[in-house]
């Protein structure tokens, strides 16, 4: 029963039973009303947030995150971080870049790291990491 009246109500403009039942009370008691006909603005508070990177190479500043799992909250961080700081070389190290970014998209995690300008690499470092140069923007970090 409560489906038929949820979707009784969806049908006539109301997301729920529950929106249907208070507009019929409020009609029955003579109260004048809108429904939904106006929006309130707003903003959601910044939240701080911190990353602890996996790895840091002293050698030459390089971030390395090691992945097994690459979550759609891992991967909306990182863009985050990468476009606050692009100083930052952050690189990824999967369990398999070829795993998939959802059971319903194509993309995999080495997609995904292209797309965006990201290195990667599977199960370990390169060691053309390693021995890259130090840059001086990411010497800060090494201290």
């Amino acid at each position: 029963m409560a489906f038929s009246r949820k979707f009784h109500g969806v049908q006539n403009g109301y997301r729920s039973g529950l929106e249907e039942k208070v507009a019929e009370e409020l009609k029955g008691k003579g109260v004048g009303f809108k429904f939904e006909s106006f929006k309130v603005p707003f903003e959601k508070p910044a939240t701080i947030c911190r990353y602890t990177p996996d790895f840091l190479l002293l050698s030459n500043g390089i971030i390395i995150e090691t992945k097994g799992r690459f979550t759609t909250a891992d991967r909306k961080k990182h863009l985050l971080i990468q476009e606050q700081h692009p100083e930052l070389d952050i690189r990824f190290v999967f369990s398999s870049s070829k795993g998939r970014i959802s059971k319903k998209s194509q993309t995999t995690y080495a997609m995904w790291c292209e797309k965006n300008g990201f290195l990667y690499a599977d199960r370990s470092i390169p060691d053309e990491w390693l021995t890259e140069e130090t840059q001086n923007d990411r010497r800060s970090l090494q201290s």
